[in-house]
């Protein structure tokens, strides 16, 4: 029988590579958010490929209204929106994480998002969540590469 007040010793933290096409926006985030909240470093790419389940014409229609709140006093004070795929991404990761705890924040600067894959993370295995597949076909989703082409992205199509 363990002891009381004894913890095991944590597992040497690893580095996850994640391959975002393909892949539903929120349960990749949340798989994201809890490998890095038990230590690990985690890295995605392709992240102008991940997939927003619903119709295009509510998808977007939440982004305007989102993209319509700002700072009663002047719009430097914020809110700040993200506008690339990659911020957008890491921000959503942000919003399932304690940022405000230690932990939180130790966990978000081990986070790096990128769009597109970088040369030097072409040949690494990605790590593969089978639940945040796509499984209905392509047409009942909208990549996020459009979501921030239309909301101001420069990179996008």
């Amino acid at each position: 029988m363990a002891e009381s007040g004894r913890t095991q010793p944590a597992a040497q933290p690893k580095t996850y590579y994640v391959d975002a096409e393909g892949k539903i926006a929120g349960r990749l985030c949340s798989h994201v958010a809890k490998l890095l909240l038990e230590g690990n470093r985690v890295i995605v790419v392709n992240a102008e490929s991940t997939l927003f389940s619903g119709s295009r014409r509510n998808i977007m229609t939440e982004w305007a209204a989102r993209l319509n709140l700002g700072s009663v006093v002047h719009p430097k004070h914020g809110p700040f929106h993200p506008r690339t795929p990659d911020g957008i991404l890491s921000r959503m990761v942000r919003g399932m994480l304690p940022r405000r705890k230690p932990s939180g924040a130790a966990a978000l600067k081990r986070l790096r998002v990128y769009v597109g894959v970088p040369e030097e993370y072409s040949k690494v295995s990605f790590t593969d969540f089978e639940d945040s597949k796509a499984t209905k076909p392509i047409a009942f989703y909208f990549p996020l590469g459009e979501i921030a082409a239309k909301i101001g992205w420069k990179g996008g199509k």
